[in-house]
């Protein structure tokens, strides 16, 4: 007979295994000493021993599942339930006990995590179908087309929810995308019909440009060229392909014209400058004739001066009042000696002068008095307005004088 601290043999053979339950029959031994038999079911407990601390590591450091780490652990407890090993089997029982418990708390964690991880996608999603509803509505097609599929992406990432949740969110999601589909689909129809009206309506003010470019009629073309102009602008983009060629041709024509307009005005001008210079000669002839000492003779030299005038063209629009001005104050220096020529010599001219003599004065003095009120105000242009009239009427004093 043979024993150990955990199990004995006893003199028919049979092996014996102590637990906290009383002995358990391990087996029966034939084969060699009583000793032999214990180290050789004592070898099958170190094997029991082994594969529970190999389990109890893949179960600590791995991803191994709770379904197959509970089928493992029911595995080795079979075995060691079935008492076919010498040692402490009721250790080994306690750790897998343990084993049990920490595959169900694992198990309780990763369902935890995976409610914590549902959640979170379902918070994310939420969050991709609100967002997704609010670029339904944007006008901004590039960008929220962009984005939209940004968000898909987005999407796919995201671990699935129970089927009638993701589902649903989904279906929102999806119906998002295409309402913002739709809308941009419209919109660049509706472009494309005005591109297409605004390439008609260009091709035609494009015509009508070119058909102007050779006129000559100055100012009425080039009003319409601006008619044109605001038509074009009215019109809005046709499309690339044809907005550019239709734009080149119609500036083209309008470049034509105008170059050919522009050439023109030039010689013309250059012409004016000329006569307003030869006219400003004449100007300057004629106001040597003041003061009119001669009447016969101013008569007579300011009528060839204002025959050369006549035949000289016009002057710059600008410069016109002053140069005429200058002649036409000679011309009423000449018509005011005649006047007081005819009543000089006219009987009742001159009885009428003597009566306006004293009309003439009075107004002189008036505006004299008027022209020191003026001055003492600071009123200076007013003083020089007055100044010009007060010699005219100086002048027509004289002349009744006379």
């Amino acid at each position: 007979m043979s024993s150990d601290p955990w199990g004995r043999v006893d003199e028919t053979g049979t092996v014996y295994v102590r637990t906290a339950d009383g002995e358990q029959v391990v087996g029966s031994w034939q084969a060699g000493s009583p000793d032999e038999a214990l180290a050789y079911f004592e070898r099958k407990y170190e094997g029991l021993v082994v594969e529970i601390g190999l389990l109890e590591k893949r179960v600590k450091t791995t991803d191994l599942s709770a379904k197959d780490a509970l089928a493992a652990i029911e595995h080795l407890r079979e075995q060691v339930d079935a008492h076919h090993a010498v040692g402490d089997l009721d250790a080994l029982r306690a750790r897998l006990d343990k084993l049990v418990e920490l595959v169900e708390a694992r198990r309780e964690e990763r369902k935890a995590q995976r409610a914590r991880q549902t959640d979170e996608a379902r918070h994310a999603k939420e969050a991709l179908v609100a967002e997704a509803e609010e670029l339904a509505r944007s006008d901004q097609w590039r960008a929220a087309g962009e984005r939209l599929r940004a968000l898909v992406d987005t999407w796919k990432g995201l671990p699935r929810l129970d089927r009638k949740s993701d589902d649903e969110l989904w279906h929102r999601f999806s119906h998002a995308r295409s309402a913002f589909s739709k809308r941009r689909k419209q919109h660049f129809a509706q472009l494309d019909a005005q591109r297409e009206e605004a390439r008609r309506i260009k091709e035609r003010l494009v015509a009508e440009a070119e058909a102007l470019s050779g006129s000559t009629d100055w100012g009425p073309t080039a009003a319409r060229y601006r008619e044109l102009m605001a038509e074009w602008k009215a019109a809005g983009r046709a499309q690339r392909e044809h907005e550019e060629d239709l734009w080149n041709r119609f500036r083209g024509a309008q470049d034509v014209f105008f170059a050919a307009r522009s050439s023109v005005f030039a010689e013309r001008d250059a012409e004016q400058a000329e006569n307003l210079k030869l006219k400003e000669e004449l100007a300057e002839e004629a106001e040597k004739l003041l003061p009119v000492t001669d009447l016969k003779a101013a008569r007579a030299a300011f009528r060839s001066i204002n025959e050369r005038w006549e035949a000289i063209g016009h002057v710059p629009r600008d410069a016109r009042p002053k140069v005429e001005g200058r002649m036409h104050t000679v011309e009423r220096a000449i018509q005011e000696a005649e006047e007081a020529e005819w009543r000089r010599t006219n009987p009742e001219a001159r009885a009428r002068a003597e009566g306006l003599t004293g009309q003439l004065q009075a107004a002189v003095d008036k505006l004299q008095r008027q022209i020191e009120q003026a001055r003492a105000q600071g009123n200076n242009a007013k003083a020089d307005k007055l100044q010009k009239e007060l010699e005219g009427r100086q002048a027509l004093l004289e002349q009744a004088l006379k």
